[in-house]
Parts: structure tokens; sequence; C-alpha cells
């Protein structure tokens, strides 16, 4: 946020909803009269195919709960009508491999026009869609809008502001405007980084309550795979989900009085996937890790508020790999939306300065986990111990650290100063023919993950393949559009309604075919369950 008016004015407008599921529903608009489609094009579907196949295949809720998708060219055409994403992979792969079959750049006039128009109507389907499904029990009520395009985001952004003056933006959450530039037009450092809008007038933040958030990224595959992952994130910030408490007066091992304790209150953040999430079945359905294990701290999903008590610092040089384990977690301060903005600031300025001192001291922290909820069936609370490691960012890494009960027997005999060399020189040899590079970087390593989960998670659709667009017949706005949720893939189903049909509480359930494409800007009827 650019100030402290324009957090309190989002806090006011946009309060993450108590609800059972905060991750955000997401629509993204598709800006193909770029001039640069032809070469977006496959990149943007293969990453957007990877992440959604990585968020159908992870055990647990989905991390991307409703998915709708638009394309502009230049008018809006919502490909992909709102769809729950787990279990419906093989929709969303037909949706992609719709996308792919756009035309080629040159085909479409540029403007803006289209694209403020998908947003406004993609607004209104979520609202349609909330208001529907409300009855049914679902609580999901917000969405993040993503468009991507290669026109100049300011532009884009004045347009936005200008037209979304008079539109209810309650249920929006975010509104990112990604420009994807060409390797030829973009500069080293700029690569990834987040170009800050124009400062919006206090009209504009009185109306909007909110800013559009602009990125640039890279037109290749992993730019926008990792664009797309964070996705997988946990959006809920009703609540912090950490406390780190720190002794004031200096480190010992007895337990300080309350009143000495600070308390840093910070989020968790995942650096990894845990892989034991994907070796379920093609379903979803996997084992998640118990979070009420003594031996369990989870950024994802956010089960309750952590606490880890720092009872010890360790120089950097003496703690030693072997007795670390587990996924690593990112800790950061907290971005709780129900704390006021003095507390923020102190609490941010405090973590900064934390992270600062350990860095310079060359110091761990060594934490010890306080149960949530003590077990009735434990005679005594079992405490399971963590390193937080700094780093040169405004972050802290947290990994469990081995306690005596699960430390096992090892003998390792010393290194011997001098070896033959009719021993040491084949091995010698050896190592001089490998490659070396000064820093280990995951994204040069794949492991056909991607492959694996979508072979797993399809399921041919029971409806045609998708056609080429000169094949496809022509798709006119119909005057009534049924829109109601379909059993089979948890989305909308379209189809044409007599004129005379009236909504009321007796109407009964009319079945439709389920098409899985349609336009967004219909007029949808929400029919009552018969």
């Amino acid at each position: 946020m650019n100030s402290r008016k324009l957090l309190s004015e989002t806090r006011r407008t946009f309060p993450a909803p108590k609800a059972h599921c905060q991750q955000p529903s997401r629509i993204l608009v598709v800006d193909v009269t770029s001039p640069s489609w032809a070469n977006t094009c496959s990149v943007l579907c293969e990453a957007l195919e990877n992440t959604l196949c990585l968020a159908c295949g992870l055990a647990g809720p989905c991390r991307v709960p409703l998915l709708s998708l638009y394309v502009v060219q230049p008018q809006q055409e919502c490909l992909l009508p709102f769809t729950q994403v787990k279990e419906n992979f093989a929709r969303i792969q037909a949706c992609i491999s719709e996308l792919r079959l756009l035309p080629a750049e040159g085909s479409f006039p540029q403007g803006g026009s289209g694209v403020v128009q998908a947003v406004q109507d993609g607004l209104q389907q979520f609202k349609q869609y909330s208001r529907h499904t409300a009855a049914g029990g679902s609580t999901n009520s917000s969405v993040e809008i993503t468009v991507l395009t290669s026109q100049s985001s300011k532009e884009m952004v004045k347009q936005l502001e200008k037209k979304l003056k008079d539109v209810d933006l309650v249920s929006l959450r975010r509104l990112q405007v990604i420009e994807v530039l060409k390797r030829d037009f973009l500069e080293p450092e700029d690569v990834e980084q987040c170009v800050p809008a124009e400062e919006p007038s206090s009209s504009d933040i009185a109306i909007l309550g909110m800013d559009i958030d602009v990125q640039t990224v890279e037109d290749n595959v992993i730019s926008l795979e990792m664009l797309f992952k964070t996705w997988l994130h946990d959006y809920g910030t009703e609540r912090e989900q950490l406390h780190l408490l720190l002794p004031l007066g200096g480190f010992s091992h007895a337990a300080a009085p309350k009143s000495t304790i600070m308390c840093l209150k910070c989020d968790l953040q995942e650096r990894l996937l845990d892989p034991a999430l994907l070796s379920g079945p093609a379903d979803g359905t996997g084992r998640a890790a118990d979070p009420s294990s003594p031996w369990h701290v989870a950024a994802w999903p956010a089960t309750g508020l952590h606490k880890l008590r720092v009872v010890k610092a360790l120089k950097s040089e003496g703690v030693c790999e072997s007795v670390l384990y587990g996924l690593p977690f990112i800790i950061k301060p907290t971005s709780c939306w129900q704390l006021d903005w003095d507390e923020l600031e102190t609490n941010q300025h405090s973590f900064h300065a934390l992270c600062h001192s350990l860095l310079q001291r060359k110091w761990m922290l060594l934490a010890r986990h306080e149960p949530q909820n003590t077990n009735p069936n434990w005679n005594t609370v079992v405490h399971s111990y963590y390193v937080i490691v700094p780093s040169d960012s405004a972050t802290l890494l947290v990994k469990a650290v081995a306690i005596r009960e699960l430390l096992l027997p090892s003998a390792f005999p010393a290194l011997l100063a001098e070896h033959p060399e009719h021993i040491r020189g084949p091995i010698e040899s050896a190592l001089n023919n490998l490659e070396v590079e000064v820093a280990y970087n995951p994204l040069h390593l794949k492991s056909n993950l991607y492959k694996y989960l979508k072979s797993s998670l399809y399921k041919p659709p029971h409806r045609q393949q998708a056609q080429p667009r000169e094949q496809r017949p022509e798709r006119h706005q119909p005057k009534q559009f049924c829109s109601s949720p379909s059993q089979s893939t948890g989305s909308f189903c379209s189809g044409t309604l007599c004129p005379e049909i009236q909504l009321s509480p007796t109407t009964p359930r009319i079945s439709c075919s389920c098409l899985h494409t349609s336009q967004a800007c219909l007029k949808f009827w929400f029919l009552r369950p018969g």
C-alpha cells in the first residue's frame, strides 16, 4: 500500500471475510490483441497448464477454488465460466487447448476497451455466482483478477481506473495488470520486478479503495509459471499465523516473565510444495500432514496460531546440517488486516531490526514450539524445536532441528590426511570433468512431475474435443441465458431459456447441456434447486 490513508480505505472496503475457504476465486483476462501474442501464446498456455495441474493434484483444500478465463480479441469472450478447479482438470485442459488455437498476432486491432469490459463482466459473473451459491452454504466471497497484456500497462491502468469508478468492487480483493515483455525489450534488471503504477488521485482511492498492482514479466515459461504459482500461496489475512516470542534483557535458559517478553507477529509462507501432498490418488485426496502432531508446523492450510519461544542464540557456524530436517518455511512480518496501522508499522520495524542484528552477530535462534492444544491422552506436553536463520532479505527461514530423543548414534571416522596417488588421481580426474556452477538453481532441474500429474489427472470430458476456430459455429449472444451449477463439473452450464420462464420459489430446475464456453456479458438466470 502506498499510504496510511490507502491502507485504512482498503480495510474498510475489503475486509477478508470469515470464511471456510479464504482463497480467492480467480479471473484471468488474456489480451490476445497484443503484438507479441504469437510468441506469448505457447509459453502462456504451458505455464498455466503446469500451475493448474499442481493445484488439482495437491491434497487438501484446493488452493485455486474457482477459475474463470477471458480472452480479448478485441471483444471480450469468456472461454471458461467459473469452474471448480479440483477434479475438473480435463475441462481446464480443453479450455487451454482452445486458447492455443486463437489466431496469431495482427489478426485483431489493439485497444483496451475489451479488457475493461472483460473485467466488468467477470465481476458481474462472480457477483451472480456468489449470490447463487450462498444459498447452498458456499462462503467464498472474494475474487482476484489478473490481466495479461503486452500493451502499455500505464495506459491499461488509466482505462481501468476511469471505467471502474461506478462499479461495485466490494468482492474484488486485488486487480493485477501484468505487462508481458519480449526479451529484446526487457532490461535485465527489470525481469519479473514490480513496476509501480502511477499514484492515483485521492478521488480514485476513495472510489476504488485499492491499488492496481502492475508488474512486468518476461515471455517465457518459467517467468509466467512463477507468476501463476503465486496463486498457490495462502491468502488468508484474518489473523497472524505465528507469534515469535523473544525474552527481553538477553537470552537465558529460564523462561522470562510475561511482562518481559517481546512478541513479533508474523506470517508463515511455504518455500516449497510438500511432495507428500502430491503422492495421493489422482483426485487429489492424498494424505495430508496431521496438524495436531507436535512435530508439525504447517503454513498450508493455516490451522491456527503457532507460537515459537526463543530460548537460545546459536553461532551460525556451529549448526550441523545433519540435524536439520523437514520442509523449510519463510517467516515474514504479518499483513493481518485486523491490526491497526501503528501496530503493523512497529511490528514490521522490529522484525527488520531483528533480521539486521542477527546478520551482524552471525547468529541463529533456537526456538521451542508451544503446542496449540494439549492432547488429553498425553500426560506430558511434547515440544519440538526449530532453528531460525536470518537472510539478506526481510525474512527469516525456520527449519526443524533434531532433539535428543530423535537422534541416532553415529560414529564418524576421521578423514585421512594423505591418500595413495593411484587412488587420488582417478578421483581428481573425475571431479575435474564436472561442470561447476557458482550457485544451485532449482529452475534448471526438471523431474517430469508435470507430465505425470497431467496424465494421472486427465479424464476425457463427455463432450466434443476443441475444434479449430474456423470450424466452430459462431457464438452469438442469446437474449436469455441460463447459468446453473452443473453437478458433473461443479461449474456453470449454459443454455438458452424461453422468455416466458419466470423465476420464482417454485420454479423447477431446468436441465441444459453443459458447454465449456459462454459469454460472461450475458444475462444470467439462477434457478432454485428443484
